[in-house]
Order: structure tokens, then sequence, then C-alpha cells
């Protein structure tokens, strides 16, 4: 593999690790202040995803309109569902809102496939010319969609650390009985943090359908990587979700000239079970003491 390959390979891992931290931040989100993994989250991609699709065929020529009525619906899905069902399993164990949540991922994709069959779809994006540095490819798209992501993954940290909201769910992510006693609204709280992880899920699907196709098993194809790429980083951790999934696209982007691209994801989850056999609370997960 020469220099240029390399380089190469690491753009595109980088950019497609960027996308995996999308849902890898909104699973996180999730399971760090509602305490169980959301198994819809591809599926609020996908659905999201053919939302922007839907507001092209209506006449918007603005992939920046597609954008803003994917991450509207993006949100609402994810609100309706956890009004729906997810706020009815409170206080139960984790396991039923898993078992839920894998429920909604398919009756969201029967409800897709119904009204817009399996046919795969595309955004309408101008056609532009890779950039070439001496063998070194880069399109501009890669580069707005890498952008697009960063300034997502900017925003919601100054959520989390700089806004009334973010320091309430952070403050019920590390104690949701104390934060109870403070007289946080969980319910206020709730309803933002849902709202927050479908745009990102929309963010995700729309990304991941401008520099592919879209199709009713998009979200699903990705869970698996944003699954990984939490765990990797350590459940809990934002900055952990990022991490791995950034490390993951590297590391499958980096493997296909040995292993092809038909098995490079085996290679991103041998790295995620050598990291966890070094570091079985993953990159930048926390220690719980046990008394």
């Amino acid at each position: 593999m020469t220099l240029v390959d390399f380089c190469n390979l690491l753009i595109n891992g980088t950019i497609e690790g960027l996308l995996i931290a999308l849902p890898a931040l909104a699973l996180t989100l999730v399971m760090g202040v509602a305490r169980f993994p959301n198994a819809a989250t591809g599926d609020y991609m996908t659905v999201s995803a053919y939302a922007g699709i839907g507001v092209q065929a209506l006449g918007a020529t603005s992939i920046v309109v597609a954008g803003l009525g994917a991450i509207a619906a993006g949100a609402a899905i994810s609100v309706v569902f956890y009004l729906w069902v997810f706020r009815a399993l409170r206080g139960r164990p984790p396991v039923a809102s898993l078992v839920a949540a894998i429920g909604v991922a398919f009756f969201s994709r029967s409800m897709l496939t119904l009204f817009v069959g399996h046919d795969q779809q595309t955004f309408n994006m101008p056609l532009v010319r890779a950039w070439n540095f001496g063998g070194v490819r880069l399109l501009p798209t890669d580069l707005y969609v890498a952008a697009i992501a960063l300034i997502a993954m900017a925003l919601l940290f100054a959520l989390l650390h700089l806004t009334p909201i973010g320091r309430q769910m952070r403050a019920i992510a590390d104690n949701p009985d104390l934060a109870r006693a403070c007289g946080i609204r969980s319910g206020r709280v709730l309803l933002a943090l849902w709202a927050v992880v479908g745009a990102l899920c929309a963010l995700g699907g729309m990304m991941f359908g401008i520099k592919a196709v879209v199709s009713p098993e998009l979200g699903w194809e990705l869970l698996i990587p944003a699954f990984a790429a939490m765990i990797l980083g350590g459940i809990g951790s934002p900055l952990g979700a990022v991490a791995g999934g950034v490390l993951l696209g590297i590391a499958s982007e980096l493997s296909v000239p040995f292993v092809g691209p038909s098995y490079k994801i085996a290679v991103a989850f041998a790295l995620l079970l050598l990291v966890l056999l070094l570091r079985p609370r993953g990159l930048f997960g926390k220690a719980i003491a046990a008394r």
C-alpha cells in the first residue's frame, strides 16, 4: 500500500467514522439518560432520510431545505415514540424498553416500506469533480458532509455543557434520584433529549444517504457499527462515542487492501474486542467502584 493509497483510505475512514459517530451519539444519550439501548435508532435514520427525499420530491431543490425536513421528521418520530411507548416503560427493567425499541424499529420499517416500497432512492445532488492532490482525491461533498457532522457534534456538546437543559440531562445521567430531589423536571428534560436524539439520527441518515443511496435497510445496517462505536468509546460518554466512531471508520477502511471491502467490518470489530480486552469499560468509560 503506497502513501497515496493510505491517505485516500484515511480520508474515507475519517469521514465514515464521523458519520457513524452521529447515531453513536444518539445511542449514548439514550443510554446515559434513559438507561436502555435504543434499537430503533437505525430506523429513525431511515425514516428521516426518506423524509428528506420526500421534501425534494415535493419541489424543494435545495439540499438544505431537504435536510431541515429530515431533521424535523427525525425529531418528530423520536418524540412521538417516546410519548407513545417509552414514557410508559419508565421505571421498568431496561430489557422491557429494549424489546419495545426493537418493536418500534420493525414497526417503523414496515410502515415505511408500505408507503415507499423497497426501491433504493437518491438525493438530487449536483455533480462535482473530485480535487486531486498528487493522487490524493477529495470530493467537495465529503468535505461538506464532514463539516456538517462536526458542527452538529459541536452544537451537541455546547448544548450539554453550556445550557440549563443540557446540564439537567447530565445531572439525570449522573444521579437520577439526586436530580429529582433537586427539583429537576425529568419529563421536560426527556422530551428535549428525544428531540435531540431524533435530530442526530436524521443528520446521520441524510449524510449517509447523500454519500450512497437510501434504502429501507439503511439504518439497520448502520445500527451495529453505531453500537460498536458507543461501546468502544465507553457507554455513556459522548466524547467516547465520537472517538469510537472515528476509530472504527479508519480501521475499517485501512483494512480494505488486506481483507477486501466485504470483511472490513470484521476488522473493526476485532479492534473493538481488543480494546475491550485491555480496557473493559471502553476508551472513555468511567470506572465504577464496588462497595
